[in-house]
């Protein structure tokens, strides 16, 4: 098992990438705390966790509450050991579908903030605690717009841009602890919720199949195809495991080639 007897902290746990990515790292052996604001969706994928033979627990923390978030990172160290693996996975609260012209700033804004709040308080929260431990992997996920943006995203790939921007900030200041920093982007998850509603929604006022419209969307891609929710949860278990152990201040290209470096 790749992540046997780490701990790994999922924040946004319960959500459709971090449910998937909990259950992954479940399965390869971490002992899994998700994080969220929402007990429930938690409950289900510990529950999920725990009845395929792995290690859950939950926690409802306010990612954006730095005292919170400390607090229980340090209960975690108690109780557990160490944080091996922290995840943050939490939703920026994105609006799209309008002209960055047409657009409020408030609502413009609105995800840029959220990614540099969540993920410096987070961020910052994990580091305290590996920078004593010399060891430790934070990752993060952002999305191909942070890198090759399009018409009517709003501010998503601002968000996803300064979420891979401090990504590396904080790889240049925790390397030498021995912390790696590596982030995931992807082109959209079409079997997630947000994702198969929007392609749903866009395949009827277009007047075509769903598979037709997700099979369009695709066609930029070299494989033809966009990543599964499973997919991404695979390498977010390869980056953190210590088979990625020279890899820090790295974005790992999971868009099925929709982007090439």
């Amino acid at each position: 098992m790749l992540l046997q007897n780490k701990v790994a902290v999922i924040y946004g746990g319960g959500g459709a990438v971090g449910s998937a990515v909990s259950r992954a790292f479940g399965a390869e052996g971490a002992h899994v705390v998700l994080v969220g604001r929402t007990l429930d969706k938690l409950e289900k994928t510990a529950g999920e966790i725990i009845a395929a033979g792995g290690k859950a627990d939950i926690a409802q923390v306010d990612a954006y509450d730095a005292q919170a978030v400390e607090i229980h990172l340090n209960e975690v160290v108690q109780k557990l050991g160490s944080v091996d693996i922290s995840f943050n996975l939490i939703s920026l609260d994105d609006v799209q579908g309008a002209s960055i012209l047409d657009m409020p700033r408030d609502q413009f804004l609105m995800p840029v903030m959220n990614a540099v709040n969540t993920h410096y308080v987070t961020g910052t929260a994990a580091g305290r605690v590996m920078v004593k431990q010399k060891s430790g992997v934070i990752l993060a996920l952002t999305a191909n717009a942070a890198r090759r943006p399009s018409t009517n995203l709003g501010g998503f790939g601002i968000a996803c841009a300064a979420i891979e921007g401090i990504c590396r900030q904080f790889a240049v200041e925790l390397g030498s602890s021995g912390v790696r920093v590596v982030c995931l982007r992807s082109s959209g998850s079409p079997d997630a919720p947000g994702l198969d509603e929007i392609l749903t929604m866009n395949a009827k006022m277009q007047g075509i199949s769903r598979e037709e419209l997700e099979t369009n969307f695709a066609a930029s891609t070299l494989l033809k195809r966009l990543p599964r929710l499973a997919e991404v949860a695979n390498a977010a278990v390869l980056m953190a495991s210590d088979k990625a152990s020279a890899m820090t201040a790295a974005v790992a290209n999971i868009t099925c080639g929709e982007l090439m470096d």
